[in-house]
Order: C-alpha cells, then structure tokens, then sequence
C-alpha cells in the first residue's frame, strides 16, 4: 500500500520513503524533488566527513563528484585497477583451498571473514599503493562504521547532548577521529616523499595529490582535510558494501540450490577449464548479474540511503512538510514492496530480471527509471563507486562459483538470515560454508 510516512522523532519530524510508487513521486526530477541538504549527524561530521568533504549539493560538492568520478571512478580508472583485483581473488580462492583442504568432502569456512580481508585489501592497495598495517587500519575504520551506525542523542534533541558523553560516545569519536587524522597524515606524507606519479600510474592518494596541486582543482581538493575526507568516503564504501554483497549472495545461493547450480553451470561452461576467471570473462556472465541484482534487492548493503534533511517547506501528496525534516529512503522496503515486484517479493528469483530492458554489462542497471532497485541509489546523489564495487562483486562471486562446491554445514538451505544493524547491513553471524575444491583437468589460468 502507498503510505506517506511522517514521523514526529523525539524533537525531528521524520520523512520516510518506503515504497517504489511514493519514492517516483517524491524524486520525480532534480527540478521538482525537494531540496535537501545532507541530514546532520554528529559522527559524520567529527569521524567520517573530516572538513571539506563533500555531503551538501553545493558547488564544492558537484565540483567534488565531478572530478571524482572523471578522475577516481570513472571506468578507464577502474579498469587500471583491474590487475590488483585479478590477484586478490585468486589470493582469496587460495586461503578458502587452504582452509577447506583437511577432508576430502571439504570443511567449513569463515566466509564472512575472508570476504572482509579481501575486500579490505583491494581498497587499501588502490587507494593507497600497499597493504600496509592493514589490521590497526580495519579496526580504526571498523570503529568508524560502528560510530556512523550509533544512535546519538544529540542529533534529535542537542539540549540532551551530554547523555552521549555518559555513553561513551563523544570520548570514542574523538578517538577515532584522532587515529583517523594521524593514519591519513602518515599516508599524504610518505606519498609526497616518494613523489607524485604520472595520471596513468599510481593509486587514488597520488591522483588526489594531482588535483591537489592542479590550480583547476583547487576549491575541490585544495586541502588535506578535502582529501581526508574524500579517502575515509572512498574506503569505508569500497570495503563494507562489497563484502557484505558477496556475503549476502552467497547466503541466497546456498539457501537455493536450483539457483547456485545453474549460476555455477554458467560460470563453468564460459571460462571451460581455466583455473581462474578473469574480469575479461565477466561481460559473459549474464545470469551471475541476475543473481547479483537480485542479492541486491533483497539484501541492499545501506537499507536506508544516506539521510537527506529538506532546506525549505515543500508538499508531498497534499502533506506539508516543514523545512528540517529528516528524509530517509528504505532501500530494503522499496526491494520487497509488492507493488514493484509482485506477490513473491521476498522470494530470491533471479530470473525476474531478464524482462526489465537492462542492459547487463552496464554497471549501472538498477539506476533504470522504475525507482524499484535503489541499492546505490538514483541520479545526482547514486553512489559514484558502482563501477568499482560491480567489478569487485563480480570477479570474487565467480572465482567461488568456479572453483568450489558449496553447501551448509548441516544439510542444504540451512543457513540463516539475521541481520546485523548498522550502516551497512552484515550477516548477524559469520557465513560458514563447506567449501570443496574443484578438481580442473587443464593448466591454463
């Protein structure tokens, strides 16, 4: 049912959008939508939005994105990046062998955990040119997602502020955002010492100190904390997102296995007796990206889009909303509402796909004007990472599918779905699946 739901929160009145119909509405165009602001949140501003981030729709923030998706995002950058990928999959593909290899059946894996390292590891070597003290920076960013997805006080009713400090909270931001401050210090200083590469080479750090010393650029990137900024948006995106969608799908495929087999059949017969599949192969992979939308619909990493707050009074189907109302879109519910997806909304039916008109090999395909696959979000404000977190997504589900058998611990389809609350939504408990290598006769990789 197409319900406009208007919530009085604490001391903030609240606009939630949660259905496919009421969000076209809503959102019909740039020039009829209502004009937002980035919706206050105390742990954005102190921790994850270092000053001169770009969350406003202001000239810096469209000058931000422009030059971040030309010069960070865009396709040709992502597919510079494609060898970094290429070798972490295969690492990932060798520590699952490595810790399933104990009996001939196969034994269970920590999923969930090798998904995060891999992950993990892909942003820090495109971001920053190496791993690194990879552990101390996943428990700093860690921290900062934990943070993002707190509930503060403050943010409802500031004369009530002090309650966070009770809580912890205030003490915890400001250590985090000292330990995030001191490891993107040490990063811009040791990339300026070895010097600025050329814009073919070098990670995200070396092209944010090009545009950082470009004229042209200089009200976008003209100081650290825009670059700090940009960085901490960049890394907890790539990470988060992408690990808890393979995560995601792989629960859905074990929970299915019709689905699981015919996504493996496919991924097999494309890429034959190869011992790993490459990014070249993946444009051939058309019922992998069903599956991968439909994870998609049914488990969004962010369920509630990142908070808008409306600038000035507007109306919305005959209610008057005042300005400072929080807007929240629900991914999550715009994914089952029946009206979008019909009476089987909470099935996962890949195949329900194959008739919306997209074109699979765009990265892009559920940004489409139906309104009713908003994982990244819609227009200006999608996601600019898509590119990088699709080619991520990807080339990780299918070297599984290609190079294991997979099943639950204890019988097939008995893996749960409880969630985690945070920002970004994680299994409640790790996947641990049975993983059984794939015996591949010819030696070609």
């Amino acid at each position: 049912m197409e319900t406009l739901q208007v919530h009085e929160l604490l001391a903030r009145l609240l606009l939630v959008l949660a259905t496919m119909i009421l969000f076209k509405r809503v959102l019909p165009s740039p020039s009829k939508r209502p004009t937002t602001t980035t919706g206050p949140c105390r742990a954005a501003r102190r921790c994850a939005r270092p000053p001169g981030s770009p969350t406003a729709c202001g000239t810096f923030w469209r000058a931000a994105r422009r030059a971040c998706l030309s010069e960070l995002l865009g396709a040709p950058r992502v597919r510079g990046f494609r060898g970094v990928r290429e070798a972490e999959a295969a690492a990932l593909v060798a520590a699952v062998a490595d810790e399933s290899s104990d009996r001939d059946g196969g034994s269970p894996v920590n999923l969930s955990d090798r998904l995060v390292a891999t992950t993990n590891r892909i942003v820090r070597r495109v971001a920053f040119g190496d791993d690194g003290d990879s552990i101390r920076t996943r428990a700093i960013l860690e921290e900062t997602q934990r943070l993002l997805g707190a509930f503060f006080v403050a943010d409802y009713m500031p004369w009530l502020g002090w309650l966070d400090a009770v809580r912890g909270l205030r003490r915890r931001l400001d250590r985090n955002f000292r330990e995030l401050d001191a490891f993107y210090e040490k990063v811009i200083d040791e990339h300026i010492d070895k010097g600025t590469k050329s814009k073919e080479e070098g990670d995200l750090v070396d092209v944010l100190l090009r545009l950082h010393n470009d004229p042209a650029h200089q009200s976008t990137f003209g100081s650290r904390s825009q670059i700090k900024g940009i960085l901490t948006d960049m890394f907890i995106a790539g990470t988060d997102t992408s690990s808890a969608t393979v995560e995601w799908t792989m629960t859905e495929l074990v929970r299915n296995p019709d689905v699981l087999a015919k996504a493996q059949q496919e991924v097999r017969s494309v890429v034959a007796n190869k011992h790993m599949v490459h990014e070249s192969d993946l444009p051939r992979l058309h019922y992998l990206k069903l599956v991968i939308r439909e994870s998609l619909r049914l488990h969004p990493p962010a369920p509630l889009l990142l908070p808008r707050e409306t600038t000035e009074p507007c109306t919305v189907r005959g209610c008057e909303v005042p300005a400072g109302t929080r807007v929240l879109v629900n991914a999550k519910a715009i994914g089952v509402d029946p009206d979008a997806w019909g009476a089987d909304a909470a099935r996962f039916v890949p195949e329900r796909h194959r008739g919306d008109g997209a074109d699979l090999n765009d990265h892009k395909p559920w940004h489409a004007d139906s309104y009713a696959l908003v994982p990244f979000g819609v227009g200006r404000r999608s996601c600019p990472g898509v590119h990088f977190a699709t080619a991520v997504v990807e080339l990780l589900l299918a070297n599984l599918l290609l190079c294991f058998d997979w099943r639950a611990p204890h019988g097939h389809g008995e893996v749960d779905v409880e969630e985690e609350n945070a920002l970004t939504v994680h299994r409640k408990n790790p996947l641990v699946l049975v993983a059984k290598r794939r015996c591949v006769t010819s030696g070609r990789s």
